[in-house]
This record gives C-alpha cells, structure tokens and sequence, in this order.
C-alpha cells in the first residue's frame, strides 16, 4: 500500500516539475516575439521529454543525493514512507505555486521535505553540514552566478558586435568569384577559375561580388536560429538535471529500475508541461523584464551554460534559479527590470522550503514516522 501511495507521490511531484518549470527554457523566445506560445510550449516539451531520458542513463549522481543519505540516517532513507513524505510535501509546494503563476524551484521544495520529513522521523538529527555544503550552497550561487554572467556579458557582446559591424542586416555569403587577372608582360591574359570566396557584409555587398546564386546566411536568420537552439539546450538541461531528483524517490522501491521509474516520470513531467504551465510563462515571459532577440539569446545560452555544467559535476542547482538570475541579470543589464514582479518571485523562492518542509513534516507523522 505504501508503494502505491509512493508512486502517486513522485509522479505528482513529477506532473508538478512540469507545470512549473516547462516554460522555463522557452520564455525568452514567447517574450521577445520569436516564438507564439504554443510553438514554444511544443519545443520545451519535446526537449525535455529528451533531457528527462537522457538523464535516465547519465543521472545516477543527482539520483543519489536527493536520496537523503548523508542527510538523515541510511536506514531511514530506505523506508518508503520517508520517500512518501518527501515527494508529497515537494508536489504540495510546488503544485500551489504552479496555481499561483509563480517560478519556484523543486530543488528547493525537495530539499525542504527533505528536512522536514527528517526532523520528524530522526527528532532533529538532520546533517547540517551536509546539507549547507551539498544543496543549500549551489543553489545560493546559482542564481547569482547566471545573473553576473548575464549583466557582464550582454554589454560586452553587445559592445562587441557594434564594433565588428554586426547587425540583423549583415549576411555571411559564399558563392564562386573569379579573380581579376593581373596583366604581365609578354604573358597572354587568361580567365582565372572561380574560387570560393566568403564574405560578411550587407546583401547588397555580398550579390555584387558573388552574384545573385551565392549561399547567403541572413543575419538575423542566425541569430534567430541561435536562440531557438539555445532555449531546447535549456528545456534539455532542465530534463537532465530534474528527473533523476525525482526519479530518487523510486530507489526504496526494489521492485522499480531507475531507467523504468525514470521514463515513466518523464512522461508524467511532459504532461505537466503541456497541461499546466500557462501562468508560469505568462510570469517567466513578460513579467520580469522586456526581451529583445539578442538578450532572450544571451539569458538562454547564459542558463544552458550554468546548468548544463551543473549537471555534469552532479551539483543540485535549480533551473528555475538560473534561468530567472538570467533574466534579472538582463533587466539588470537594460535598466528594464520589473522590480515588484522580481520581488515576488524571490518571495516565492524564499518559501518554497519551508512549505516543503511543513507539508512533509505533517505526512510523516501521518504515516507513523519513527515507528
């Protein structure tokens, strides 16, 4: 009966993920008018469908330490009602959030009913140290570390390309160009073969020197192809890093591969993508600050950048940190940020733990913690 009650909980927990944090790696592509909300939902689903399997074969260390060992005692790590508790509490605060139209993070909530549950079930004997040192540090510096990437390196970017000339209007042209043959004496005058020539310069430049057959990559193409790459890196980060948290909640049940539990969350997490992440966006896409195409793309890569490189090093970072740091780095960066919608955001995250940790709290004593 407790297995059945602890897969209700991880896969509401994982419906939970979705619908909160789906949106998250698109929002730059609704906010600055590259993408309709419904292309971009699509995209975020199908890309983190991909980073949810991919993390099924390459998660086991982000698996492990949401597991609670080191945290609280083993033996109370591998008892289902502990892992009931957890992925309960997390759902509640992460499913009253998603209703509010607040980014929150399950990273936080999982780590709040994590210590919520474990105070109950041990009276108090949580691992402090371990807890500051393996989750609370990261997901302090997550955000900050996106938000000084993003305000230092949008100016810089920006400055940058200013002085190469590089505008939406400059194309990269390639196409066959004779060259002018250079007249010596007593030789006879003959037309070079065409080679292949490259040139980066306004389309008009590139078709009178390349004519009208050359292959030419518009800019603003690029950049806007850029940036819809860059916001799937970040909807695959997000699978990637979330799933095998969630997934960890299996590992008490024996009955349960890791690669089994691990897609089957996946879906659930898609689904509550599709279904419920409407008032997320709206909150990620237009309420933070105004988006342009360049500074949607500088949030992205900045957010693929941090949790990508989490991921890899199996630290609990949380997408939802990053990519708004991200944002507020840009808004930062613009003068544009919206302070109280910000400040909201940051309220949420503030009491995402604890809310974890009292709806856990309260399902371990229903459950007989201790006992």
């Amino acid at each position: 009966m407790i297995i059945a009650a602890l897969l209700v909980a991880a896969f509401a927990l994982a419906y939970a993920n979705g619908s909160n944090d789906n949106f998250k790696g698109v929002a730059t592509l609704w906010g600055s008018g590259r993408l309709g909300y419904r292309p971009a939902l699509a995209l975020a689903t199908g890309a983190t469908l991909l980073g949810s399997l991919a993390a099924v074969v390459d998660g086991s260390a982000l698996a492990a330490s949401f597991s609670g060992k080191g945290l609280v005692p083993d033996a109370i790590t591998s008892d289902p009602r502990f892992a009931f508790a957890v992925g309960g509490g997390a759902a509640f605060a992460v499913l009253a959030a998603s209703r509010l139209g607040f980014p929150v993070s399950t990273t936080h909530a999982l780590i709040g009913a994590l210590v919520g549950a474990g105070l109950v079930w041990v009276d108090g004997a949580v691992n402090v140290t371990r807890l500051g040192a393996a989750f609370v540090a990261p997901l302090l510096v997550s955000p900050i570390l996106a938000s000084g990437l993003a305000v230092t390196n949008y100016p810089l970017l920006r400055r940058g390309a200013r002085r190469m000339g590089l505008t939406p209007t400059v194309c990269v042209c390639a196409g066959a160009a004779c060259a002018d043959p250079v007249p010596v004496a007593g030789a006879t005058l003959a037309r070079l073969a065409p080679v292949l020539t490259i040139i980066a310069d306004e389309r008009e430049v590139c078709e009178a020197h390349l004519g009208t057959g050359a292959a030419i990559l518009d800019g603003a193409a690029l950049r806007d192809g850029t940036h819809v790459l860059s916001a799937a890196a970040v909807s695959f980060a997000r699978g990637l890093n979330d799933t095998p948290k969630i997934a960890a909640l299996l590992l008490v049940a024996p009955a349960l591969a890791l690669a089994t539990g691990g897609a089957t969350l996946a879906l659930a997490i898609a689904a509550g993508g599709l279904l419920g992440a409407r008032r997320v966006a709206v909150t990620m896409s237009h309420g933070i600050t105004t988006l342009s195409e360049g500074q949607g793309l500088v949030a992205n890569l900045t957010t693929a950048v941090v949790v990508l490189g989490a991921s890899r090093l199996g630290l609990p970072v949380s997408t939802t940190h990053v990519s708004c740091g991200a944002l507020f780095g840009i808004g930062a960066a613009t003068g544009r940020a919206r302070l109280g919608t910000i400040t909201q955001i940051v309220a949420a995250w503030v009491t995402t733990l604890p809310a974890g940790a009292i709806a856990a709290a309260l399902l371990a004593l229903a459950v007989g913690a201790g006992r």
